[in-house]
């Protein structure tokens, strides 16, 4: 068990290294205002630690002139003022100048880390739980700004003023005050340090299960309607507080050893000031000192252990950043599944031709989706696929956005494998229409133009005209500025699909792929949208996935898909001539009247 514990420990230890030389690129940028501030910082302690000097001076000047021949020590009394305000000035200063890139930093690290998100490959967003991550990337960007603030502000400074007071012990005294001095802040360091690793556990747990709190109340949110349909608010609300009854457990064990932390550091501290004191006075009263060095012993111990009692939740604050930065860090470590080979090129695009060439696919080894799955659809034809749900046909346009590679064969897009390009030029050739849509909780503009950012408002105009929205759109009481909320939730399934539809339109791409793209429409809007689709699909390449078989009657060849694998394949009446699976499906949707497939 101790021996785990140490192999943690040392491993911990190696990952807090290896995140502070992570935060280095980041500082590098503005290495100048860094030194900068690290001068501003040197000056306002050799300020801070003239003080006591001039205070020693002062009280000295006052012991040794008689009562009736009293004068103030104009001169000491201007120093000490100049020492002060010089003091206070270049601590201003230096926070100052430290502060452009304390929020750089901060800034840099929160885009590297979208950045990288967005890199990831569609299977850890699939697996990822949102409220968890936001919760730990909000911590772990937080703590970059927590650790410089930290070092430049509390841990160096005292570095410098210990420095500078040991120099004066060392300097001016008997070796026992320097010996007490640093005997004191090295039990003191070992106490604070050995005592943090302790507690360091119940900080991890507790942020375990903070995440893992805010993602189930995030995930219940949600799915509001979800719960609301089923009455599952008291199961929803003993879950978050069976979580949170735990991370209150591991909060009041922290709390309490954080209280035996601080009383022993408080013990260290009074016992090293104590033995301090008596050797000044001891001095003193030997006439080895004045009562101006007994003056500056103490000063100097104030200045130096004040600050060394707020060193030691300094020290606790930056273990714990570490850990926060630890989540964010492991993030941007993680590799994508898919990234472009060295030697990628972008898309050559001539006609828009795909093929797929004995391609094989799954999502885990022991259970493969696709087949051997063979067939091309050639430039500017429209290839429908249909079957049953779990067939494979949602996983086909996956692949040729490339969010997976395939485990076997190939796709060809104008006789170039997807995987010897670069996936930016690939996917700007390809739109879709999904068959859920997502829009951002912006307007309406906002969403509609997502499809081509630089496109002008007469495009996006013509582009919803032609998806049938913009009619509605104008109805509307704040028009094309209306916010759609989050996710889209303020319209309805048909509204968000004919912005999806209006975004196709308004990006222009060579091939294009319709998943369900009319499934959440209306028979009427349907009817109308099917005319619009046609029209857009004229001299595209285009993929067609569809449950209702009345939607893709017009397709050049039909593929009808079962378990991975193509079944049949034909025009509309050759397949209902063929009298098989095709006919079969096409049948059950007359006699019961229903458009979409179970």
């Amino acid at each position: 068990m101790n021996r785990v514990f140490a192999t943690e420990r040392i491993h911990g230890d190696r990952r807090d290294w290896h995140n502070l030389r992570g935060m280095l690129p980041f500082l590098w940028e503005f290495r100048g205002r860094a030194a900068l501030a690290l001068g501003c910082l040197i000056l306002a302690k050799v300020a801070n630690v003239g003080v006591p000097l001039i205070l020693k001076d002062i009280v000295d000047a006052f012991q040794h002139v008689e009562a009736q021949t009293l004068i103030l020590p104009f001169s000491l009394l201007l120093a000490y003022g100049a020492l002060k305000l010089s003091a206070s000035l270049f601590n201003e200063l230096r926070d100052v100048v430290f502060a452009r890139v304390r929020y750089r930093a901060m800034r840099r690290l929160s885009t590297r880390v979208l950045e990288h998100l967005h890199r990831l490959s569609l299977r850890y967003h699939l697996e990822r739980q949102s409220g968890a991550i936001s919760r730990d990337l909000e911590r772990g960007t937080r703590s970059v700004s927590t650790i410089m603030n930290y070092l430049v502000f509390s841990v160096m400074p005292v570095v410098v003023e210990f420095s500078l007071v040991g120099i004066i012990m060392i300097g001016r005294y008997s070796p026992y005050f320097a010996l007490v001095t640093f005997g004191t802040v090295v039990v003191y360091f070992a106490f604070t340090f050995a005592i943090t690793e302790w507690r360091m556990e119940y900080r991890h747990r507790m942020n375990r299960l903070d995440s893992e709190a805010n993602s189930q109340a995030f995930d219940s949110l949600m799915n509001y309607e979800t719960v609301k349909y089923f009455g599952n608010e008291p199961m929803e609300l003993k879950r978050y507080d069976g979580t949170l009854e735990e991370w209150e457990e591991m909060a009041v064990k922290s709390q309490t050893s954080m209280s035996l932390l601080n009383f022993g550091q408080g013990a260290i501290i009074a016992i090293g000031v104590t033995g301090i004191m008596a050797l000044a006075s001891e001095g003193v009263v030997s006439g080895a000192m004045s009562v101006g060095d007994l003056v500056l012993v103490n000063a100097l111990m104030l200045q130096l252990f004040i600050p060394l009692g707020f060193l030691g939740i300094v020290y606790r604050q930056i273990k714990y950043a570490l850990a926060d930065m630890d989540l964010v860090f492991k993030l941007l470590e993680r590799e994508p599944e898919i990234v472009d080979r060295p030697d990628a090129k972008p898309l050559r695009l001539s006609e828009g031709g795909i093929r797929f060439e004995q391609v094989d696919f799954h999502y885990q080894p022991e259970r493969k989706i696709l087949h051997g799955l063979e067939f091309a659809i050639e430039p500017g034809q429209k290839i429908a696929v249909v079957g049953h749900s779990g067939a494979g046909k949602s996983t086909l346009a996956r692949l040729l956005f490339r969010f997976y590679d395939v485990t076997g064969g190939r796709i060809l897009i104008d006789g170039q494998d997807l995987r010897d390009l670069t996936q930016a030029s690939l996917r700007a050739a390809i739109g879709i229409v999904p068959q859920d849509t997502v829009l951002f909780n912006d307007s309406i503009r906002f969403n509609l133009a997502y499809g081509r950012p630089g496109a002008t408002f007469q495009e996006i105009e013509r582009a919803a005209e032609m998806a049938h929205i913009r009619a509605f759109i104008e109805s509307l009481p704040d028009g094309w500025e209306t916010v759609v909320g989050e996710r889209g939730l303020k319209l309805s399934g048909g509204e968000k699909q004919r912005v999806a539809i209006a975004r196709a339109i308004l990006k222009r791409p060579r091939i294009l792929i319709f998943d369900e793209a009319t499934s959440s429409l209306d028979s009427h809007t349907e009817q109308a949208i099917q005319q619009t689709l046609s029209e857009v699909a004229e001299d595209h390449t285009t993929l067609v996935i569809a449950h209702r078989l009345s939607t893709v009657v017009d397709a050049d060849r039909i593929l009808v898909m079962e378990q991975g694998r193509i079944r049949e394949q034909g025009t509309h009446r050759a397949l209902l001539e063929a009298g098989g699976h095709y006919a079969s499906m096409w049948e059950l949707q007359k006699r019961e009247g229903v458009e979409a497939l179970p």
